[in-house]
Order: structure tokens, then C-alpha cells, then sequence
């Protein structure tokens, strides 16, 4: 999970930057990073609760959900304080287009 995050980061860094410019470099690197470092946590809070009663499963699958929230918070203090350097579009995408094909990674990953 964690190299397939960095290559994902890698490309859609690369690809916002083609899309818009200099300036999406490091919100890019930032938040694809973000993103795979939360879902790299997420799929470790619930891996070792896959096999028990289904209650204790629900419970740290919220866990991880509630770490995936807190990504789009930081998308959102990040935009309103820091516009210059985390411009709207460039920054969602990147925490986006990192983080979904990493969910979908995940149910693969825990079947």
C-alpha cells in the first residue's frame, strides 16, 4: 500500500503540475503524501480486526474513516490560510487522486 501511494503521488504530482503549473508541486507532494500516509494508517488500524466479531471491525473501519475526514479538514485549513501556497484545485486533487485509488487498493488488500 505504502509504495503504490508513493507512485500514485508521484504521478499525480507530476500530472497537476503538467495541468497547473509550478505552482502544484507541493501541494501535490503534500497531500498525496498525506493521503497515503493516512490510508497506510487506516489499513493498519482495521487489518488486525478483519478476522473478529464484526462490532470491533465497524469500530476501527470508523477509525480510519474519521483519519480520511481529517485529510479533507487539513485540505480545508490548508486552502483558507495558505491559498498561495495550496491553491484549491491543484491541492483536491492531489488528496483525491491519491486517496481513492488507495481505497480501492485497500478492499483488495483485506478480502
Amino acid at each position: 500500500m505504502l509504495w503504490a501511494g508513493l507512485a500514485l503521488t508521484v504521478l499525480v504530482t507530476a500530472t497537476l503540475a503538467l495541468a497547473f503549473g509550478g505552482s502544484a508541486w507541493v501541494p501535490g507532494i503534500a497531500f498525496g503524501g498525506l493521503a497515503t500516509a493516512l490510508q497506510v494508517v487506516a489499513v493498519l488500524v482495521v487489518k488486525p480486526a478483519m478476522s473478529g466479531p464484526l462490532r470491533g471491525m465497524m469500530l476501527r473501519w470508523g477509525v480510519g474513516m474519521g483519519l480520511r475526514l481529517l485529510g479533507v479538514v487539513l485540505f480545508a485549513v490548508a486552502v483558507l490560510i495558505r491559498s498561495d501556497i495550496f491553491p484549491a484545485l491543484p491541492t483536491a486533487f492531489a488528496y483525491i487522486g491519491v486517496l481513492i485509488p488507495l481505497l480501492f487498493l485497500e478492499i483488495r488488500l483485506l478480502r
